[in-house]
């Protein structure tokens, strides 16, 4: 028998599946300044212990984006190892904060499959879980990935395309225990606005842009453990090496601070899109839009749906063209809901 793995391809999957991922990671605060070296990412609540604890919370977490890069990563040599792309993800959930000390390890399952027409491809849906020392599920997602077939006489499995909710409600969100915002301290946050002062279908232009370089995005790809052939080997597609898609998610998320400072907590993945290919030397810029609001019950807590849009330099509020595709220059769409002082 071989002893090394190749990987898993499409006709390797059946409706059902459940893959327990190797290998658990225990997060340190290294983890925190590693991401914190790689974005310019600097929301208070995941800066501070003082601020965190000001919050009612007993330190500052992990950041939630760094947390889910951890779980996704370990899924990649068992899902996506000989991924064409990633293609989507649904029904995120962040059910609680991961602090330094916590060992996190995946699991994910089938639920669903369909070939493409080409005969070459499908595409898997699969729904991860990431789990603590406890067995507590901290973070779980859908996402659906295109993958190579390995045998092109493979019979094609029964077409399953599983029924997602194309947004989280209000009522699916968790809020951390102890959370409380009744005391924010908006000058320490770094911008005064609260929930109330954003209005349903309201832009904003995070204005700044960052050019993406191969030193970051390999520092990126390695220190989450995504080993995806797109994002190592050169010669694996004839148009370069793709930059790691949670590197755009990240870098998007970290260049939102201005103007959505106070968008505290990821809580919620409604949906997502990597639009375009993102290679070195791109310029990553971001825009934000409003699409919700809601009351969460907790003191001072209020949860914002906010649609982020990273673009390699393109015109900020340009999604899609007249054809109703998205614009060339757009990288990223991604629909979340985050935690903010009311």
């Amino acid at each position: 028998m071989a002893k090394t793995n190749s990987g898993r391809f499409f006709e390797d999957y059946s409706i059902g599946q459940v893959l327990h991922h190797a290998v658990p990671r225990t997060v340190t605060v290294g983890e925190r300044a590693l991401y914190h070296a790689l974005y310019p990412a600097r929301h208070a609540l995941y800066s501070s212990d003082e601020f965190a604890r000001s919050c009612g919370l007993p330190q500052s977490p992990i950041d939630d984006l760094a947390a889910f890069h951890v779980v996704f990563g370990k899924t990649v040599p068992d899902i996506s190892l000989n991924a064409v792309a990633n293609l989507g993800y649904a029904e995120g959930r962040w059910l609680q904060p991961v602090y330094p000390g916590d060992t996190l390890r995946s699991e994910s399952e089938v639920i669903g499959l369909k070939q493409n027409s080409n005969g070459k491809t499908g595409v898997v849906w699969v729904r991860t879980r990431g789990l603590n020392q406890r067995d507590e599920v901290v973070i779980e997602y859908v996402r659906w990935v295109m993958v190579r077939k390995s045998n092109l006489d493979a019979v094609a499995p029964e077409t399953v395309v599983p029924d997602l909710k194309k947004a989280l409600a209000p009522g699916d969100l968790v809020v951390p225990n102890g959370l409380d915002f009744s005391k924010y301290d908006f000058s320490l946050a770094g911008e005064p606005h609260r929930c109330g002062d954003y209005q349903i279908g309201e832009t904003i232009d995070h204005v700044d842009g960052v050019t993406v370089e191969e030193a970051e995005h390999m520092l990126a790809t390695r220190l989450w453990q995504n080993t995806a052939k797109v994002h190592f080997d050169l010669t694996f597609r004839p148009d370069g090496r793709l930059i790691y898609g949670g590197h755009v998610i990240s870098m998007a998320r970290a260049l939102s601070f201005n103007g959505l400072a106070n968008a505290q907590m990821f809580v919620g993945l409604n949906g997502g899109a990597h639009a375009n290919p993102c290679f070195a030397g791109d310029t990553i810029k971001a825009w934000s839009e409003v699409l919700d609001k809601a009351e969460t019950g907790v003191p001072g807590v209020g949860a914002i749906r906010l649609r982020l849009v990273a673009t390699k330099g393109g015109e900020a509020f340009a999604l899609r063209g007249p054809d109703g595709k998205y614009s060339p220059d757009v990288l990223l769409d991604l629909d979340y809901w985050a935690l903010m002082p009311i």
